[in-house]
Parts: structure tokens; C-alpha cells; sequence
């Protein structure tokens, strides 16, 4: 039985690692066709964005500084640009210049 889940974890693991190119390829043609996510958005207003970083509210998030981005943030997808996606807003674009309080500097 062992033997058997070993060789359904490796065969997804290949299937996975095969697929995550195309993927990213997928994710980049969408990308263009996103709305952009306005920062009245409930889940926006939730996190504290704004579409420019430099507009948070320091009393509210003392621990933002300006060097925080989007465009520098772990859970933006794609190339760096304008307007990317982002994990934590589904289906939208985030300005490269904004911040959320999601944000996770790039490893």
C-alpha cells in the first residue's frame, strides 16, 4: 500500500512540475484582461489598500514603510508591471506602486 501512494505522490509531483509553465503562461494572458481593483473593493478596504503606497495610513499600519510594493510583494504574479495579479485579490489587478496589509517582501 505504501509502494502505491509513493507512486501516486511522484506521478503528481511530474504532472504538476510539467504543467506549472504553461500555467504561468496562462496567468500572463490573463493578466492583461484584469480589472483593476478599486480600493473601495470589501476585501481591499479590509486590508488597507491603496493603489499608491506612499498614501497609507501610518497611524493605522505602523509597520508600513515606502519601500513596500506590490511590485516588491511575495503573492503579486507576473512580470513586473503597471497593474499585476495578485493571490490575495482573485480575479483583479493591483497597481505595482500600491500596498496591502497582506504584504510579504520577495524573498
Amino acid at each position: 500500500m505504501e509502494n502505491l501512494s509513493r507512486r501516486k505522490l511522484i506521478r503528481n509531483l511530474c504532472i504538476t512540475v510539467a504543467a506549472l509553465p504553461v500555467l504561468a503562461q496562462m496567468q500572463m494572458a490573463v493578466a492583461a484582461d484584469l480589472p483593476q481593483l478599486d480600493e473601495n473593493d470589501p476585501t481591499g478596504k479590509a486590508l488597507g489598500y491603496k493603489h499608491d503606497t506612499t498614501k497609507v495610513d501610518a497611524a493605522k499600519y505602523p509597520k508600513h514603510t515606502a519601500e513596500q510594493m506590490c511590485k516588491n510583494c511575495k503573492l503579486v504574479q507576473g512580470e513586473p508591471k503597471d497593474w499585476m495579479p495578485c493571490q490575495l485579490f482573485p480575479g483583479k489587478a493591483v497597481n505595482a506602486k500600491g500596498w496591502c496589509a497582506g504584504y510579504v517582501v520577495k524573498a
